[in-house]
């Protein structure tokens, strides 16, 4: 089988279009519109959205996540806090996500400051999953290395044996928050003559307050 030219592969962005008079003035409005037509749309996997962090070195790393709460607050997502994410988070606490919901031409970017939600907030989540969820949080080792993948089927009956049907959440295992201090809006448009609509923080107005404008694509 032939390998594509891939200089040759395009696609022309027409379905919709992103201005200042009709977006919302608070990007945790505007999101909502969006994630809403994600799910309208029926998009696969809605929630899911990239997660960049950076190690000691500044040596960058990504991942998929799954958005898991949202409010003024902020973005939430679970995960282990001794992974390789937890422990760039916990030397440099700062991150960015991205949705990108390809059916509808648009991605949108968050940036901001990440903190541990609170162990209440965990232990009642972490009680909403499915049962093999909750053991295969304790059975895996996030991130570190398997000899094979029988060490993990092991593990997992183990802990089964352990722990039945009610298993504590791993005090390893919860949330995060990525309390946003930017937003970025991308939608698709004709001739790559994108829409960008930014928001940001501004030091000079109330909190709730955002900075908007548009960034040439």
């Amino acid at each position: 089988m032939s390998t594509p030219n891939l200089a040759d592969m395009r696609k022309s962005y027409t379905l919709a279009q992103l201005d200042e008079e009709h977006s919302q003035s608070s990007p945790l409005e505007q999101f909502q519109l969006w994630f809403d037509d994600a799910l309208k749309a029926h998009v696969p996997e809605p929630t899911a959205m990239t997660l960049a962090t950076v190690d000691q070195h500044m040596k960058p790393s990504t991942r998929i996540v799954l958005l898991k709460g949202l409010d003024a607050r902020g973005l939430v997502w679970y995960t282990n806090y001794q992974s390789r994410k937890g422990l760039e988070l916990a030397g440099n606490p700062f991150a960015a996500l991205q949705f990108h919901w390809v059916e509808l031409e648009r991605v949108v970017r968050i940036e901001g400051l990440v903190e541990k939600i609170s162990e209440q907030e965990s232990d009642t989540y972490f009680q909403s999953r499915p049962l093999d969820s909750r053991i295969g949080a304790w059975a895996s080792p996030q991130s570190e290395v398997l000899q094979v993948r029988d060490e993990l089927e092991r593990a997992f009956s183990k802990v089964k044996l352990q722990f039945g049907e009610a298993p504590p959440r791993p005090p390893h295992w919860g949330g995060y928050r990525l309390i946003p201090s930017e937003w970025e809006f991308w939608q698709g448009r004709p001739s790559r003559l994108h829409d960008r609509l930014r928001y940001q923080k501004s030091s000079s107005t109330p909190s709730s307050n955002w900075l908007r404008d548009r960034l040439a694509p």
